[in-house]
């Protein structure tokens, strides 16, 4: 069968590394996407690319980026790709002539804002093309169980970006959660510094939050540990002050703090608690781009884990520490990509795995869903708890998560 063509919807940081007419600041200076993709197709993986954005004009400084410092960083590395909207034309909906180019089988990536993740998807699983989405899958429960039902008459594979789930101590963790009996406890943090909302400041707080984008992370790999579990109740608390001073929009929370109860499916006098803070606007100089860690507890064992720098720390004169082990940049001996062992190129690499065993027959979606992978099936949890703790900050209560008749709902 032909390696699989894929359309990347997005150019932006994760996409490309390229923002803000230059190479990110973040630890993610070259992107994640585009370079996960070349190289995909270098190893035969992966056909025909092609990227999409709403405005041509950014494309030549785009090429211009990723020759100077992925081509001739990795041993001439093809990151040639077809791009949409032409020359300098600038059209929003430009994602819709990308995907009309592609053939039913086909896939696409799409990293761009939230708000656009849930009309962007949908045009491309009508026609049959399969879709990964960045985390969070979409805003609203309604959606998300639309996209569900979507993808299933459509029979296409739907992944969420949840690339946690792929981390060497993450991955370890899910599987002995299995032994350690029942759910009691969860508490995690992640953060990024307040430069990060620089790059951030056109949505921040305005069609996204930080408990959408970080807290999405931890919250999916708790909802992965405890199958038996599921979420009831979500009460939110938010701190401000820090974003607004930086220029970002009046109603921009800097710090988000989700309490969540969770009961057993099968007994409801068993109940656990999750605790997931997310901020971006930790300091400067915190030494690390990501703090990210967490504390499990169950009846039989607990579990704690610091991913921020695992015993390996490089330090540099107004840079703070990256993560090689979501994404190792340096190349091999032979000048080639070697990341292929990075957490973020897995998690592609899943994806794309799980397109080709579908389209061989080698799998059927219900399998996919079996495997533990972060599929709309085995999501819905996390895009409940995330809704809800949106709007349990702008109700000023709790919110209580149902579901009857296999639908979700939030009251």
């Amino acid at each position: 069968m032909a390696p699989l063509n894929v359309l990347m919807v997005g150019t932006g940081e994760y996409t490309t590394g390229f923002v803000g007419g230059g190479m990110s600041g973040s630890d993610k200076k070259v992107g994640v996407v585009g370079l996960t993709l070349f190289d995909l197709r270098r190893r035969g993986k992966v056909g025909n690319l092609s990227m999409v954005g709403t405005s041509g004009q950014k494309f030549p400084a785009i090429r211009q980026h990723l020759d100077k410092n992925i081509t001739k960083v990795y041993n001439g590395l093809d990151t040639s790709f077809k791009s949409f909207p032409p020359g300098d034309k600038r059209d929003p909906e430009a994602y819709k002539a990308a995907i009309d180019a592609l053939s039913p089988g086909d896939a696409v990536t799409i990293f761009t804002p939230d708000t656009t993740h849930f009309p962007i998807a949908l045009y491309a699983i009508e026609r049959k093309i399969h879709v990964l989405i960045t985390k969070p899958a979409v805003q609203l429960l309604e959606h998300h169980q639309k996209l569900l039902e979507e993808s299933r008459k459509h029979g296409v594979f739907v992944f969420i970006e949840h690339h946690k789930r792929f981390d060497p101590a993450y991955a370890d963790a899910r599987h002995r959660a299995k032994n350690l009996g029942d759910f009691n406890y969860f508490y995690s943090y992640m953060s990024q510094p307040k430069s990060q909302l620089e790059t951030f400041k056109a949505w921040a707080g305005i069609d996204s939050d930080i408990s959408y984008y970080l807290n999405s992370h931890h919250i999916d790999v708790n909802e992965s540990m405890v199958p038996d579990y599921k979420p009831v109740k979500v009460t939110a608390s938010a701190a401000k002050g820090i974003a607004t001073d930086l220029g970002c929009a009046e109603q921009t929370e800097d710090t988000i703090t989700l309490l969540v109860n969770w009961e057993k499916k099968n007994d409801p006098s068993k109940l656990a608690t999750g605790v997931y803070t997310a901020s971006w606007t930790a300091p400067q100089k915190a030494g690390v781009h990501s703090n990210q860690y967490f504390h499990y507890m169950a009846s039989k064992g607990e579990i704690r884990t610091n991913q921020a720098k695992r015993g390996y720390d490089v330090t540099e004169d107004d840079a703070a520490e990256k993560g090689s082990f979501y994404m190792k940049y340096a190349p091999d001996e032979e000048g080639n990509f070697a990341g292929q062992g990075g957490y973020g190129y897995v998690s592609f690499e899943k994806f794309v795995d799980g397109v080709t065993a579908l389209k061989e027959g080698k799998a059927t979606l219900d399998d996919l869903d079996n495997r533990g992978l972060p599929t709309l099936k085995n999501t819905l949890a996390t895009g409940a708890i995330l809704q809800a703790g949106r709007k349990s900050l702008d109700e000023k209560r709790s919110v209580e998560i149902g579901q009857k008749d296999g639908i979700w709902s939030l009251r």
